[in-house]
């Protein structure tokens, strides 16, 4: 089982786009996938067309309470996908884990014995590098970066480079810098520009595959699915699924 934690403390970049897509392609290609969204903000969740409403066991309820987290495991109605689902409740999670021990490793103890059952384990952090991120980091073998191919897209990965180098040390040696996708691409100067300089300082850790803008990709969640379900015929659908390829390839 390979964990991987989507990451990137700077918010609007594609995070979540990119951890439900990937997640799907990875199923439609195969493979048994687990999502985690371990947003208080719960868009992957809803991205999954999961109504939060009639949730009874979360994330939340796994690190907090301690419930076994197959009990909070949801089957989607996508090719080999299952998904942990969040609601709003997580984001108090730091000041109600502030004095416990361990509470960086909640989630690894929780998915301990889940070795067996999934090919894959994405987890969609959320826009900041506090317990959650930190969780997330502990039990992940690898972290994949999305950037956005914007002008301010390089600021903050000083920190998010700084937090991960932070972890390595103390929390898990293990962990690797899986690739950066580079995402919101469009055919403009700026992004060409800003590929480039995202590839010079990355070189072979940047995904060949690019996440273009489109109008399907941005729908695709108010309708509860990923884009391959949503469009497949769609440019986002086949970029994701190219991607999912490359992941899968860089995991060998």
């Amino acid at each position: 089982m390979k964990v991987i934690a989507v990451t990137n403390q700077k918010g609007g970049v594609g995070k979540t786009t990119s951890t439900v897509n990937m997640a799907a392609s990875l199923g439609v290609l195969g493979h048994k996938v687990l999502m985690i969204d371990m947003d208080p903000q719960g868009n992957a969740t809803t991205g999954l067309g999961i109504n939060k409403a009639d949730l009874q066991s979360c994330i939340y309820t796994v690190l907090v309470d301690e419930i076994p987290i197959e009990e909070a495991v949801i089957q989607t109605p996508f090719q080999n996908l299952w998904v942990v689902p969040a609601t709003i409740n997580l984001s108090g999670v730091d000041l109600e884990l502030a004095s416990v021990i361990g509470r960086e490793s909640r989630l690894k103890q929780a998915i301990e014995d889940m070795q067996q059952e999934f090919d894959y384990v994405l987890i969609d952090c959320p826009p900041s590098l506090g317990l959650l991120t930190l969780n997330a980091l502990t039990v992940s073998n690898s972290i994949i970066v999305p950037i956005q191919a914007e002008y301010y897209a390089l600021e903050g990965l000083t920190q998010l480079l700084n937090t991960i180098r932070l972890a390595q040390r103390h929390l898990n040696k293990e962990l690797v810098i899986e690739g950066i996708v580079l995402t919101m691409v469009n055919k403009t100067n700026l992004s060409a520009e800003v590929e480039q300089e995202v590839r010079n300082i990355f070189d072979k850790k940047v995904y060949k595959t690019t996440i273009s803008r489109g109008v399907r990709l941005s729908e695709a969640p108010s309708y509860g699915k990923p884009i391959y379900y949503y469009d497949q015929r769609s440019r986002g659908a086949q970029e994701y699924l190219e991607l999912a390829k490359e992941v899968m390839k860089h995991g060998n």
